[in-house]
This record gives structure tokens, C-alpha cells and sequence, in this order.
């Protein structure tokens, strides 16, 4: 898979869960948080999901084909983001068309699925959110962001992080909003675990 389907698809599941999940569920319950689930993402509280490339809802399952507001006029709701909760959303209108790859989706699906498991385990009494603005999956702990995301614009693949609230110094934080590494270092539970670990006592450093 090259590079350009890769982030076309991100770029779409990013606007998928801001459109399709996130906004519909902020107007009707006033939350924006999502949450990992087998095979891809979904409403921590609207009954819809992504998996892989398809829309999942109780009543039916259709592909992410066609544009955002015509998936959702095909489960039974309106295709919106949720406007006014942060700033930056992704700038994609309902009627833009969806372009997905099911590797790219699967990819991604299992990052978000280890990096579940990792957090889940590094902080037992934090339940790991998947906020829409960012795309990224994080709990966090004692003002400390710990997570995984899928890629943006800084850095294109998928990668983890660790991000104090109060900006460290140090080699060990290599990004600016703390320290970061590719998919490719920390490609397992555990050495998420590790990561993480050592993220906990650098920052605990000051």
C-alpha cells in the first residue's frame, strides 16, 4: 500500500467519525467522545460504528461509499460535525466523497486496537476515549496525555506519544507536544507498555 491511500484514508475515517458518529451524537447526547470497538471505532454512547469500511448501526450495516450525508441518509440520520466544540474540524462537507481502502481501515483498526489494550493496562481505571478533533486515542493521568494516533500532518504514519501538560526538557521528548514514536518501535503491547512507562517517569522527573 502506498502513502497516498494511506492517508486518503485516514483522512476519510478521521471525517467519518467527525461526521457520522461524533456530531450526531453530540446533538444527541451532548458528547463527542468515541471509543475503540472490534474492528474499528464507534459512539461511546450513539449506537453507531466504523468497521473496516463499512457503517455499522443495530438496524443494518452499508459501505462507506458515496458521500457522508448519503451513508447516513442510508442509516437513518443527518451526516454533521459537531460544530462549535473545538476548533479546527476537518473541513470535510457532507457531500464530499468518501474514499476508503479496507487495508488502510484494517491498518488503522488494529492500531487503535492496540493501543487500547496497552492503555487500558497501563491505567486500569481510565477508560481510553477517541476524540474526533485530533483522531487520536488517549487517556490521561495525572496531566499526562498518553496515546496512539493513526498519523496527521506533523507525521504522517501512525505513531504514540506521551504529553505532559507542562512541556519537558530532555532528549526523551522529541516532539513538541512531548515525545513520539513511530509505529514501528513500539509495534506491541508491551513495548507500548514501556513507553509509556518510561514517558510516566520522565515526566514525573519535572
Amino acid at each position: 500500500m502506498d502513502d497516498t491511500t494511506y492517508r486518503h484514508t485516514r483522512l476519510a475515517l478521521h471525517a467519518a467519525g467527525e461526521l457520522l458518529i461524533a456530531g450526531p451524537q453530540f446533538r444527541r447526547f451532548g458528547t463527542i467522545r468515541m471509543r475503540v470497538v472490534h474492528g474499528g471505532f464507534g459512539g461511546a454512547q450513539w449506537p453507531v460504528s466504523v468497521i473496516g469500511a463499512d457503517l455499522v448501526w443495530p438496524e443494518g450495516r452499508t459501505p462507506l461509499a458515496g458521500s457522508y450525508d448519503k451513508v447516513a441518509a442510508r442509516a437513518g440520520f443527518e451526516a454533521q460535525a459537531p460544530e462549535g466544540v473545538y476548533a479546527g474540524i476537518t473541513g470535510t462537507d457532507p457531500g464530499d466523497a468518501i474514499r476508503v481502502d479496507p487495508e488502510a481501515a484494517r491498518l488503522i483498526a488494529d492500531w487503535f486496537a492496540l493501543g487500547d489494550s496497552a492503555l487500558r493496562c497501563a491505567a486500569p481505571d481510565v477508560i481510553p476515549v477517541l476524540w474526533p478533533e485530533h483522531f487520536d486515542l488517549s487517556s490521561t493521568v495525572h496531566e499526562v496525555n498518553y496515546g496512539v494516533s493513526p498519523g496527521d500532518s506533523a507525521h504522517p504514519g501512525p505513531y504514540a506519544y506521551v504529553g505532559p501538560w507542562t512541556p519537558r526538557a530532555g532528549d526523551f521528548w522529541n516532539a513538541p507536544f512531548g515525545a513520539l514514536r513511530p509505529r514501528e518501535e513500539v509495534d506491541t503491547v508491551a513495548s507500548l507498555l514501556d513507553f509509556f512507562a518510561e514517558g510516566k517517569a520522565r515526566a514525573a522527573e519535572g
